[in-house]
This record gives C-alpha cells, structure tokens and sequence, in this order.
C-alpha cells in the first residue's frame, strides 16, 4: 500500500505572498534547495539537494516536472530520486487575512522513503514558515 505525507499548515500572510514563496525559484532555494524551477506546466527541474557529510550523504539530484500550476491556488509537480517516484501538492486557500495551505507528497512505496520525507518536511515548511515571517517571499 502507498503512503503520502500530508499537512495542513497556516500562515497569516496572504495568499499571494505564501504563493510566491513556493512558486518563485529563489524563495524555493531559501527554504528547500537550490533549483531551476519556473511555474509553467510540464516544466521539467532539479532540487540539487547539497551533500552532508556528518551524515554520510553524498548528495543527489531530485527530477521534477510541474504536473499543475494555478496561481495562486494549486502547485504539483513529480518528484523523482534514487528509485523514488512521488508527486507533489500545495493547495493554498484564503483564510481570513491568512493563508490555510493543504499539503501532500503522495506514493511512497519504500518505509525510510516515507520516513525521510516526513521529517524532511517538516524542516523545510518550518524554513517555510520563517521566510514568510521575515518577509522575503
């Protein structure tokens, strides 16, 4: 059985603002990883995800194309690395002078892929949360 990651987050920006925070290449390398991303459907991409070597990583290279794009409400794309195939969304509904987003990365086959990814986000919507607060979406 395939398992997905999902969040529901909240940010009391504005849903253009959080919109460009994960649509905008720059503000995805602040928070996730350095990338070649356009919000363009069927735009093909790399998250360049850096090495760590306290861990024993050596890196990788994450293949992406965006699958839906509608600014500023729905954003999906594949996600593609070592053997893994997954696909990302980000819905973002206006909530009161806020923003409720809706998130998932769905078809984990393999456990320490879901594992991964569930801390893995976690991190990156934090880094998220802290680009917004400051303003540099």
């Amino acid at each position: 059985m395939k398992k997905s990651v999902t969040k529901e987050l909240r940010f009391p920006q504005p849903r253009e603002e959080v919109w460009r925070a994960i649509s905008n290449r720059e503000a995805l390398a602040e928070w996730m990883y350095p990338n070649d991303f356009e919000a363009k459907l069927g735009h093909r991409f790399t998250f360049q995800i850096p090495a760590n070597p306290q861990a024993r990583f050596e890196g990788m290279a994450v293949q992406c194309e965006v699958l839906a794009c509608d600014p500023p409400q729905t954003l999906s794309f594949s996600w593609a690395a070592m053997g893994v195939h997954t696909r990302v969304d980000y819905r973002l509904e206006v909530d009161g002078a806020g923003t409720k987003v809706f998130f998932e990365q769905s078809g984990f086959e393999q456990e320490n892929a879901y594992q991964g990814a569930q801390y893995g986000w976690t991190h990156m919507h934090g880094k998220l949360g802290d680009l917004l607060q400051r303003g540099m979406a």
